[in-house]
């Protein structure tokens, strides 16, 4: 059975003192996370998860814990397991989560019911706040400033020997479960479970030690290790097959697990020979970077220390008051110039109104963006032109309102520091494609809720 709350205890009730104990900022966010819309929002994604026992069964942990929970995780950057331990030993954040004396969620029931929230749901929920912040006059949605990041997967440095080594590595270790579930009753020859791990790792480092000696002797040290993985990837068909015959659930289990890294390990092969064998210029699109996280795309985007980054692009849209209004995860490289456009959008949606200041950075810049705005009805659009400059352009972009602009807009690099440091959005911590998207969404209501308790904070 679904729950929406715990009943407050007798003897939290009589303790209520605690209130003046908790940080004026965690009050301001309590007060906020108590809206309706916020609540059935999370609701209706988690009562997917059991939904012919959303009335009936063992009561589950209350919705309005596991969201409060989330926030708390996000908002001082606590993994799972730290937010279970800091919620349990706190009488403060046991009031503010709604858990008061009851046990505190394990991290692995947090975990499993934190997967059950969307990607969409998260922006939707991101949108309610912005209404909320709207509401309490902490923005007017006069000004917007828009601009883009890259949050890394949670990856090691991609190269074709480690990618090679990391694919022997995961099918030998598959081979060894399934010849200790086949058992003495397999018929195949000892030789296909055979654990070419040191091999492939020998491989990796030598190729390691010859990068700098020439090009001949590391190719040679790759058809080696090509040889190994070819070998592991015929083992592991070989081993399929087997499992297929075993027709049982533990079996079924290895088999997709088989099924998932085959044709990553075979897509690394192929990458590695067009590279290093045949000299060709392999696409970025076309590259696999990492056999566990498959999504994580290539991003060049010519920064100084950060040339080549390895994650998503996500581009960020900020109103006055500090709100990050809305954001979105790109896929793949696209050109600046492609976001002016979906962020003025949104931005009408969200406050019915457009701005009367936007402003983005000089790679954003076309005439089309400058004519789209102003047909919108932007009065003062902060598009500086790259490159040489007309005398009516560089007096256009002199004028006391554009340098003003100009000066504001540059605070969106500190609000994308802020929530890199602060809320995690430098790297993220969480899996798969779905994953990559809560771990996003989460990351920006965090700093929008941060913001706003603070200014409220301030008004009391």
């Amino acid at each position: 059975m679904l729950r929406d709350r715990y009943a407050m205890d007798q003897f939290f009730i009589s303790i209520q003192a605690l209130a003046s104990e908790m940080d004026p900022e965690l009050v301001q966010i309590d007060l906020l996370l108590d809206d309706e819309v916020l609540f059935q929002t999370i609701r209706h994604d988690l009562a997917q998860r059991y939904p012919r026992t959303t009335e009936t069964g063992r009561p589950s942990t209350p919705v309005e814990v596991i969201l409060r929970m989330l926030v708390v995780r996000r908002l001082y950057r606590w993994s799972y397991e730290q937010t279970e331990r800091h919620v349990g030993d706190s009488l403060v954040l046991r009031r503010f989560c709604r858990v008061y004396f009851e046990s505190v969620p394990d991290d692995t029931v947090l975990i499993r019911w934190a997967k059950r929230i969307q990607p969409q749901t998260l922006a939707l929920l991101n949108d309610r706040v912005t209404v909320l912040a709207t509401q309490l006059k902490l923005t007017r949605g006069r000004k917007l400033r828009t601009d883009g990041t890259v949050v890394e997967s949670n990856i090691h440095y991609p190269t074709d020997s480690s990618l090679l080594h990391d694919g022997v590595r995961v099918l030998s270790r598959v081979l060894k479960r399934a010849q200790k579930m086949l058992g003495d009753t397999c018929t195949l020859a000892k030789n296909t479970f055979r654990d070419r791990t040191r091999s492939a790792k020998r491989a990796a480092q030598q190729i390691g030690h010859q990068a700098r000696r020439g090009r001949q002797a590391l190719k040679t040290t790759y058809r080696r290790l090509l040889r190994t993985a070819r070998a592991s990837l015929h083992q592991a068909q070989v081993v399929r097959e087997a499992l297929i015959a075993q027709a049982d659930q533990a079996a079924d289990a290895l088999r997709e697990c088989i099924d998932t890294f085959l044709p990553r390990v075979e897509q690394v092969i192929d990458q590695t020979k067009r590279r290093i064998v045949d000299g060709e210029q392999v696409p970025a699109a076309e590259k696999l970077v990492s056999l566990f996280e498959p999504h994580t795309q290539i991003i060049k985007r010519g920064k100084p220390r950060h040339e080549t980054e390895f994650g998503h692009k996500i581009w960020l849209d900020e109103v006055d008051g500090g709100i990050i209004s809305g954001f979105r995860i790109l896929d793949g490289n696209p050109a600046d110039t492609e976001q002016w456009q979906p962020s003025l959008d949104h931005h009408v949606q969200q406050f019915a109104r457009p701005p009367d200041l936007a402003s983005a950075d000089r790679g954003v810049h076309s005439a089309a963006n400058e004519r789209y705005a102003q047909e919108l009805g932007v009065r003062r659009v902060i598009l500086p032109k790259p490159g040489a400059k007309s005398a009516t352009r560089r007096q256009h972009e002199h004028q006391r309102w554009f340098r003003r602009g100009r000066r504001w807009h540059a605070g969106i690099e500190g609000r994308i520091s802020v929530v890199k440091r602060k809320h995690g959005l430098g790297r993220c911590l969480d899996r798969g494609p779905d994953g990559f998207g809560r771990w996003v969404g989460w990351g920006v209501i965090a700093a929008n809720l941060a913001v706003m308790g603070h200014a409220l904070a301030a008004q009391a």
